[in-house]
């Protein structure tokens, strides 16, 4: 088989997400949106540029995208702030960056790969996160730059209806790229606004090596999106890598594989994948998942619903 030279695969969130509950204007957003993001970071790989340099730019595409729950659109907590995550990695050197509960970067995910590169740890939180992000002037948002009328909506929603609401109706707005460059190497990038409503800092898999984000130039980058204690509990993105590695199947093998077994700890959600291989994989639980992936032998896809 004759592997592409370089590949990457975008997603945008996954949920309940058909056509009874997308309006037409806002599909057609979704998927300019994604195809932006994904030809930025396309762009980059075409020219020779690095895996993470297209996951980067992808994600800091769709964070300042208001259709996304990462950056501008990201959903309010309990109290009505903001409370972004993100996390980086590169395949390569297994190399990482995260941080967890930013309420004043614009890119969380530029500032994760900072702290990757220049920080002397993995994983910042709150305001030390915000601290690093001065001293290496990570730029600030604007005022008001998070908050989208429907988040507001959304939130105002949550608020009537007390507790109980975290139900069928959810959509799991978390943005992420995978990638693999010329050079045969991967990474992956993830970025998340978290839950609508969510207390006491709660942090998913989005930020958390392993779980949520995992690049090793062995096997696969990967970029998961969902319930994201299930995800934590299944520690999904190495689990997906190192059945790759270490089983030898293929990148939709394991990804079904690892699907199926957040499912049987009673999650549900989606990721992608881009192999070192240079395939590519989708693989989700629920209705729909915001996703798009091209490569260097012409794939070309953007779709939403299970059926695209």
């Amino acid at each position: 088989m004759t592997h592409a030279n370089w590949s990457l695969a975008i997603h945008g969130g996954a949920g309940t997400l058909t056509r009874e509950t997308i309006t037409p204007e806002e599909e057609a957003g979704v998927r300019a949106a994604l195809l932006d993001a994904r030809e930025a970071g396309a762009a980059i790989l075409r020219a020779g540029g690095s895996a993470l340099d297209a996951a980067e730019t992808a994600v800091r595409r769709l964070e300042d995208a208001p259709e996304f729950n990462a950056g501008r659109g990201a959903t309010l907590t309990y109290e009505g702030g903001f409370e972004l995550d993100a996390a980086v990695m590169d395949g390569a050197t297994r190399a990482a960056g995260a941080v967890t509960g930013v309420r004043t970067v614009r890119n969380p995910i530029t500032l994760a790969r900072k702290l990757m590169e220049q920080g002397p740890h993995v994983f910042l939180a709150g305001a030390g996160a915000e601290a690093f992000a001065r001293k290496h002037g990570i730029e600030e948002a604007p005022e008001g730059w998070f908050e989208v009328e429907r988040r507001r909506q959304q939130w105002d929603e949550f608020r009537d209806r007390g507790e109980g609401w975290f139900d069928s109706s959810v959509k799991y707005g978390t943005v992420g790229a995978v990638a693999r460059d010329a050079a045969g190497h991967v990474a992956a990038a993830t970025s998340t606004g978290g839950l609508t409503g969510k207390r006491w800092s709660r942090i998913g898999d989005s930020p958390v090596i392993g779980a949520g984000t995992y690049a090793d130039d062995r096997s696969a980058a990967v970029s998961c999106t969902g319930s994201g204690e299930y995800f934590i509990r299944a520690a999904a993105a190495h689990a997906l890598c190192e059945r790759m590695r270490l089983l030898g199947e293929s990148a939709q093998a394991a990804a079904d594989a690892v699907i199926a077994e957040v499912a049987a700890l009673g999650g549900d959600g989606g990721l992608i994948v881009a192999a070192a291989d240079g395939n590519t994989a989708f693989a989700f639980s629920t209705p729909g998942m915001y996703r798009a992936r091209c490569d260097a032998a012409g794939l070309d896809e953007v779709a939403i619903f299970a059926a695209d």
